[in-house]
């Protein structure tokens, strides 16, 4: 398919939603809110299922957070707000920028989306780079694991994590002006935190909104040294005066203070039967990179901070058909201008990102007929990408990309059978470029995933599932086209463009049950790869090749192919123990674990290790409180340019009220994180060897709802 007709399709996608006559609403999933509001909607329900379903009935790990939990997790990066799910960690490049790792996989691997569609940035090029998501004005955060989140592109082998706001309006406010907001101390980075959202009705069926956060930390206090034993040790006994000191650096991590704000608004028509909607938004983040310290007399330490700004179109609509075939049709589409400008302790600019995108999705929701329902679509990706500076790492390249999909479920009471399907065709190319010695290239895949499952009911409110699947996956720019020093990654990175699709095999088995006063689920994977694309040491030599024979800055790193398997498993639990008048006493836990291993190079790098979670909490109306416990275990599974790190045992608390009483979204939270100021660190962190996580962090937060 040529790019002018791949343009045309993507195009296409809003006029098809559009000639469609009449404005009318998806009727209800089972157990959704009457009036489409994300504000009040059931926990349990996961509408980034493509159908909305029970998160008891989705064959592959899920999460979901909302309301106190939501409130109780927030931090500046969705990184950080998720780390504590089941089967997430972070990458946790300083406070700023932290990006999702799934089941250990992350970057290419893990989508992140708002509402649906991407977040339009570059966090997936750079562990430095933010992602351009706020979850201050997030209602709820939906994360699917496994071979669910296909349906959302090839490339979320891992999963995707679902931002869901309500910059669109949903419904048509009870009171003539709905107001939220959020404002929040934490002590380890000095965070002042704000966040507040307006929704006025105008006449019956118009909404309008608006948005805005702030949010500003001094540097982040680790509470311990700043380098690890192995690198202070190395430090001391260095001749040199400067880099001796540093084996004595320890409480505030240097240059990782930011400041993010964020103005949006948005509009919609909602009526019986129907809504359309559009938002704009404006994102401007100033944070400071960890300083990745060098321990060698000619080395230089950057102080690097980054200048990141975006802005947002999205557009959001949905008719009924309520035929025979059809019940409902959904389009999501949006479109950004993002840019960074890295500039470095002189003031100067060293390197500026140049990204715009737009995503259309345009969903057919089936009727349901008896025990069957379906969905299919087709969805429409392009992305114009640039570096331009002295750290320029890829020539400018475009990726062009459209997919169909479809889902399908039959219910037969006790056994229920789902099989799913995507086609994705995509065009990488990429422009000569004279300073990287690139002569340009252009590369073309088509791909084909697919997923079959089935799940029994075993005895009441209990269900086994097995989920069988198969993927593939092109290559991305920056895999196939990386040809240059790359400061974030303190490496000379080096593509393949002959690279041929990243394909695998994955089977996934779901034990769920739940009852009176208690709830269980377990996850366990396995994938089998081939053509893996990862990262590895290779020659000086290799990289100075395609170099014009320069000197390097930074080691070189190529990326290369090979066969490779994942396996792991995330579980959660929670049992009411008693109740003690008004309160409910609970205890929960969650333990999570992968390995993974390339053939032929052995453990793949930055593998999050074995971990446990535990909280006990007394559930009140108004009050409750909660302590848990959560243990990371040592990871000494690693490849040959990574180093062990240790484990690490933090102890969390937190009380919570809800001063007006049957408003259960305004609270008081008063938490207390890593109460006793261990030093941790995060394995999957490219810069864990000179970043611990915070220290002791008391947080106070307020919200409030009218």
């Amino acid at each position: 398919m040529s790019r002018l007709s791949m343009l045309r399709a993507g195009c296409a996608l809003p006029l098809l939603c559009l000639s469609v006559p009449g404005l009318a609403q998806t009727a209800p999933a089972a157990d959704a809110p009457q009036d489409g509001s994300y504000h009040d909607q059931r926990v349990d329900i996961v509408v980034t299922a493509l159908i909305p379903r029970r998160q008891g009935d989705i064959l592959s790990g899920t999460s979901v957070l909302t309301g106190e939990k939501l409130t109780r997790e927030l931090r500046p990066s969705i990184g950080e707000t998720l780390a504590r799910q089941p089967g997430v960690s972070a990458t946790s490049f300083g406070p700023s920028a932290s990006r999702p790792i799934l089941r250990g996989f992350q970057g290419e691997r893990v989508r992140i989306l708002t509402d649906g569609i991407g977040s339009f940035d570059v966090s997936n090029t750079s562990v430095d780079h933010a992602v351009a998501i706020n979850p201050l004005t997030a209602d709820r955060i939906e994360i699917l694991r496994g071979p669910s989140a296909l349906l959302y592109g090839s490339s979320a082998i891992g999963g995707v994590v679902n931002v869901i706001d309500s910059r669109i309006p949903r419904r048509v406010p009870d009171e003539p002006v709905h107001i939220d907001a959020i404002g929040t101390y934490g002590s380890a980075a000095n965070e002042r935190t704000g966040a507040g959202e307006i929704e006025v009705p105008l006449a019956d069926k118009f909404v309008v909104h608006l948005d805005g956060t702030y949010s500003k930390t001094g540097d982040l206090d680790t509470g311990s040294y700043i380098l690890t034993p192995a690198l202070r040790a190395q430090a001391a006994a260095s001749g040199d005066a400067e880099i001796a000191d540093l084996a004595n650096l320890k409480g505030k991590l240097p240059n990782s203070a930011g400041r993010v704000w964020e103005v949006a608004g948005g509009a919609a028509y909602i009526d019986d039967g129907g809504n359309l909607g559009v938002s704009f938004a404006h994102t401007d983040n100033f944070y400071g990179v960890p300083v990745r310290y060098a321990l060698d007399p000619d080395g230089e330490a950057e102080q690097v901070r980054l200048r990141m700004k975006q802005d947002r179109v999205d557009l959001r609509g949905e008719v009924a058909v309520n035929g025979g075939f059809l019940d409902s049709i959904r389009l999501r589409a949006g479109y950004a201008d993002y840019q960074h400008q890295e500039i470095e302790d002189t003031g100067e600019v060293g390197t500026t990102f140049y990204n715009q995108s737009m995503e259309s999705r345009l969903e057919f929701v089936q009727s349901k007929r008896g025990g069957w329902d379906g969905a299919f679509g087709a969805q429409f990706f392009t992305r114009r990408f640039q570096v331009e500076g002295e750290e320029k790492f890829l020539p400018k390249n475009e990726t062009n990309q459209i997919g169909f999909f479809t889902l399908q479920s039959l219910d037969l009471g006790d056994t229920r059978l789902e099989g799913g399907a995507r086609f994705e065709h995509t065009d990488v190319s990429a422009d000569a470029d004279d300073t990287l010695f690139f002569d340009g290239r252009r590369r073309s895949f088509d791909a084909l995933s697919g997923s079959i499952g089935i799940s029994q009911a075993i005895m009441p409110g209990w269900r086994i599932g097995l989920n069988a699947s198969r993927s593939e996956r092109a290559p991305s720019a920056e895999e196939l086209f990386a040809r240059g020093n790359h400061a974030g990654t303190q490496a000379f990175e080096l593509g393949d463009p002959d690279f041929g699709k990243e394909k695998s095999w994955g089977l996934e088995g779901t034990l769920r049950g739940s009852g009176e006063g208690y709830s269980f689920s377990l996850a366990a994977y396995h994938n089998w790869f081939s053509g893996y694309i990862y990262e590895s040491v290779a020659a000086d030599s290799v990289c100075q090749a395609v170099n014009g024979g320069e000197d390097l800055e930074f080691p070189c790193y190529a990326f290369s192919q090979a066969d490779a398997r994942y396996y792991g498993f995330e579980a959660e639990a929670s049992v009411k123990l008693a109740q003690l008048g008004g309160y409910a006493i609970n205890v929960d836990g969650v333990a999570d674990y992968v390995r993974a291993t390339i053939k032929g190079n052995g453990p793949a790098p930055r593998i999050p290790p074995l971990r446990l979670l535990g909280g006990l909490e007394a559930q009140g109306d108004r009050l409750s409180a909660r302590a848990e416990v959560e243990h990371v275990f040592d990871q000494d599974r690693v490849t040959d340019f990574e180093t062990p790190t240790d484990g690490y045992t933090m102890v969390n608390a937190s009380l919570s009220f809800k001063p007006l009483p049957g408003n259960d979204r305004t609270t008081l939270m008063l938490s207390a994180n890593n109460i006793f100021d261990v030093e941790a660190r995060r394995h999957a962190s490219f810069l864990k060897d000179y970043a611990p996580l915070a220290g002791r962090d008391i947080r106070v937060t307020a919200r409030f709802s009218l």
